[in-house]
């Protein structure tokens, strides 16, 4: 699929602006929309949902939610939006166990009290897919 992503809001373009490259991208032969910001407000994306919305119905809507990261998906949804891309969560709360891990190895001159911390080895070698 091809999912042409706007930075229209996150430049201060505008909704109009916005909307215009999307429906620019559909007729184009996008798959999908990504719309953007970087707004701790969820009101400029979900205007330009409801507004694409009304002329487009089926085109899938892709948001990354982290500037406005306690809309839940049911609201996401109930403006349209298809896709939900949480782009960093998980490396964000990698670092810190990583860091605190290593820490505590250096504490302690032994990684031996950071097992409770870690997924056993047996249970990573599963996540390794077996060879044909």
């Amino acid at each position: 699929m091809i999912i042409a992503r706007i930075e229209s809001l996150i430049l201060e373009q505008g909704q109009e602006d916005a909307l215009t490259r999307a429906f620019a991208y559909v007729e184009a032969g996008a798959d999908g929309i990504m719309i953007h910001s970087k707004s701790k407000s969820f009101d400029e994306v979900k205007s330009f949902c409801i507004e694409f919305r009304k002329k487009d119905k089926d085109t899938p809507i892709v948001v990354v939610p982290s500037t406005y990261n306690y809309i839940t998906e049911k609201e996401l949804a109930d403006v349209g939006i298809n896709v939900v891309i949480y782009a960093n969560q998980l490396i964000r709360a990698a670092y810190p166990a990583m860091a605190k891990t290593a820490s505590r190895i250096l504490t302690d001159a032994s990684a031996v009290n950071t097992d409770d911390d870690c997924m056993s080895i047996k249970d990573i070698i599963t996540l390794i897919p077996a060879g044909d």
